[in-house]
């Protein structure tokens, strides 16, 4: 039977990870967090950093423990219950499915918007083409052309960062220390933390790398090294740049909070920068496409291979190119979706399986390592204390969603439950076992 192979480093599955994160995307949503938390954008990230480090540190157990493809989907299986882990997965689906189609969507947006006599379909069509044959070829391919994309959108990231600063420095009125992107006592808490459930949506990628686990060397000391990077990593260029450009344009007020980045980048650099931020933008965009729907394609993979979905469909890979084919086509599919939804509506698809993944992690944990163990001080801190935090933190996370979001997350469960009870014969066996003999 073919398997995935592994070649990926630890400096490869991170940059996978900072890919998919896309941490130039910092730049894109800040108006948004300036408006809702009234200028203390670095401090809604801290806080979001403290409770997303929580939760990577759950997964970092599990990805140890079970070096297999299927994330929250096989930690949730293995360590509560298989129905459970069904349902989870199913939930994931939503998360996985869907956010290559809001991000491809996202960069036809903007490209719409600097070149608007060209139709939006022709963009879309363009990132759905344009990944997904990346990706068929290969993992070790996608990862070289994610690299490349990755220095570019951080070069622009560090070029933005600095016009700030030189921005900064020009005007003595504005202090290049200041305690007011991360505090202020007029600015009430309630601010901070809502913007905080904002600024985890930019965190939703750190937990992507634990679907290379089995095409990663060593995965047991790799994975869960890299689920921590890649949240420290990111958490610390959202922060930094946060705070710059917060001391750059104090306050919230902009002419559009969805293009407040635009507006600072022509206020610090000039027309010439504001074409180059646009290009930095779109990059970052196709380059968390691309880690996306790769992803994506080796969750159904290892659903499909477990006979959970259907395997002569979603469990095969391609005999030359030994990449799950059938699975990224179909996320380029359900990414046609784009050309008749807008951004608002299908972001909404993919918060509430995030969120219930993450809680799902956390309480794998207690399952796992603490209940019926004798575990110690030290053990009730790491396999109690941290995973109940974490999970509180995810649930105040969901409960933050917008009712819409919440109604087509529920609505997907109740699908999903339809489909456990088919496939289980009304819950009395359970549902296919889980195939680990090719995590190698």
């Amino acid at each position: 039977m073919s398997k995935l192979q592994r070649t990926l480093t630890l400096s490869s599955v991170v940059m996978f990870g900072l890919a998919y994160m896309t941490p130039i995307i910092v730049l894109g949503t800040f108006g948004i967090l300036a408006d809702a938390t009234h200028g203390v954008v670095s401090g809604a990230y801290t806080l979001a950093l403290v409770a997303m480090v929580m939760t990577a540190y759950s997964y970092g157990l599990l990805a140890a423990e079970f070096p297999t493809a299927g994330s929250a989907y096989t930690y949730a299986r293995k360590c509560i219950n298989d129905k459970v882990g069904f349902m989870v997965g199913w939930a994931v689906l939503l998360d996985y499915l869907f956010l290559p189609m809001v991000i491809w969507l996202f960069g036809a947006v903007y490209l719409n918007s600097a070149f608007p006599h060209v139709p939006m379909y022709v963009w879309i069509l363009g990132f759905i083409g344009i990944t997904s044959a990346i990706n068929i070829v290969g993992i070790k391919f996608a990862n070289a052309v994610n690299y490349l994309m990755m220095v570019v959108q951080l070069l622009v990231l560090l070029a933005f960062v600095g016009l700030a600063i030189h921005y900064i420095g020009g005007d003595a009125s504005k202090p290049l220390f200041d305690l007011a992107p991360f505090y202020q006592p007029k600015v009430e808490i309630s601010l901070v933390t809502a913007g905080a459930a904002i600024a985890c949506y930019s965190f939703l990628g750190f937990d992507a790398v634990t679907t290379l686990t089995e095409e990663t060397i060593n995965p047991k000391k790799v994975i869960p090294k890299a689920i921590l990077l890649v949240t420290v990593i990111g958490g610390g260029i959202f922060i930094a740049t946060a705070y710059f450009v917060q001391l750059a344009h104090p306050g919230f007020a902009f002419e559009s909070v969805d293009s407040a980045a635009m507006e600072i980048a022509k206020n610090i650099g000039g027309d010439l920068f504001v074409s180059i931020f646009l290009v930095g933008l779109i990059i970052g965009q196709f380059a968390s496409g691309l880690s996306a729907q790769a992803s994506a394609s080796r969750l159904l993979y290892a659903m499909g291979r477990d006979g959970v979905l259907p395997k002569a469909i979603f469990g095969q890979l391609h005999a030359s190119y030994l990449t799950p084919v059938m699975n990224i086509v179909l996320c380029g599919v359900v990414a046609l979706l784009a050309l008749f939804m807008d951004v608002t509506t299908s972001v909404s698809f993919i918060n509430f399986g995030a969120f219930l993944a993450f809680t799902s992690v956390n309480l794998a944990v207690i399952a796992r390592f603490y209940i019926g163990k004798q575990t110690g001080a030290l053990g009730f801190i790491k396999f109690l204390l941290i995973p109940v935090l974490g999970a509180a933190a995810d649930l105040w996370l969901m409960a933050s969603l917008d009712k819409n979001a919440l109604t087509l997350g529920l609505v997907w469960l109740a699908l999903g439950l339809v489909y456990l009870t088919v496939l289980t014969g009304g819950f009395k066996q359970n549902p296919p076992e889980m195939d680990f003999s090719e995590a190698g």
